[in-house]
């Protein structure tokens, strides 16, 4: 088990939407310290300011698309602020509904960034030390759409099929390894948080971000290896693996709706 209470968590992505709820849900359960790494100095200080009425909160400005700058930052956490327990990935973008051949070479190379390489940089300035103490915990929160195949979501949806490949591959070395330290992925559906304003879902309920925070919290402290939700999504799961895909873009897609649920995608303004 992982013990949020009296443990350090970084959160990426922490001054808005889950990032942001789940800092407050740890410092609840009586985490030691919240640091929040985020891009936006206001809602960084209006963050700070919100939950330091309920511990040990730090904020800082990190641009984590800017591998020298997550690097420096890290340093900086470690000498402000101590090791860091628990590290949450949560930061992530998504830039529009386009089709592909539509799209920029500089969305995609941003969206890369953001959502599949940062997560990786921060790991690695944090792994080491956990590795070297033996216990620790990296949560990424990649997206239902990294195993789902999704229309006007192309560079999205790859970038979350790279993050939980790279994470899940990280959580079997350290099981090789013998170590005591957890990676754990999280693979939600659409939260209702404005990330993906418009999105109309006719079968799949959009999620509640206070159940989905919970939830993620949840699923580190039982060191979870892989959580998907809600629950109904390994239902898609399975008819991807029983049905030809032919089959299954007809029936999910189609009838049940996925393949247009983000046609009047507007996203955060």
């Amino acid at each position: 088990m992982t013990k949020i209470k009296e443990s350090r968590l970084l959160i990426t992505g922490g001054a808005s939407g889950i990032g942001r709820i789940m800092g407050r849900q740890a410092l609840q359960r009586g985490a030691k310290e919240v640091i929040i790494w985020d891009i936006n100095e206001q809602n960084i200080a209006s963050t700070v300011e919100e939950l330091s009425a309920l511990g040990r909160v730090k904020g800082y400005k990190v641009d984590v698309s800017n591998n020298e700058c997550v690097e420096q930052s890290y340093a900086r956490v470690k000498e402000e602020c101590g090791d860091v327990d628990i590290l949450i990935n949560c930061a992530g973008i998504v830039t529009s509904n386009k089709t592909f051949d539509k799209q920029s070479v500089q969305d995609i190379e941003r969206t890369m960034r953001i959502n599949s390489i940062a997560p990786m940089v921060v790991a690695l300035q944090a792994l080491p030390d956990m590795i070297s103490r033996n216990r620790g915990h990296i949560c990424n929160i990649a997206s239902a759409a990294g195993m789902l195949s999704n229309p006007k979501m192309s560079v999205y949806a790859a970038s979350k099929w790279a993050v939980i490949g790279w994470s899940d591959s990280v959580r079997i070395e350290l099981k090789q390894m013998r170590s005591k330290v957890h990676f754990t992925t999280i693979a939600p559906y659409y939260i209702s948080t404005g990330m993906f304003d418009g999105v109309k879902s006719r079968f799949f309920p959009i999620l509640k971000p206070e159940k989905v925070a919970r939830n993620i919290l949840r699923a580190i402290e039982k060191n979870k290896d892989f959580k998907g939700l809600p629950f109904s999504f390994h239902f898609i799961r399975a008819c991807q693996a029983l049905l030809p895909s032919a089959w299954f873009d007809k029936i999910l897609g189609d009838w049940v709706g996925i393949y247009s649920t983000m046609d009047n995608f507007t996203g955060r303004k």
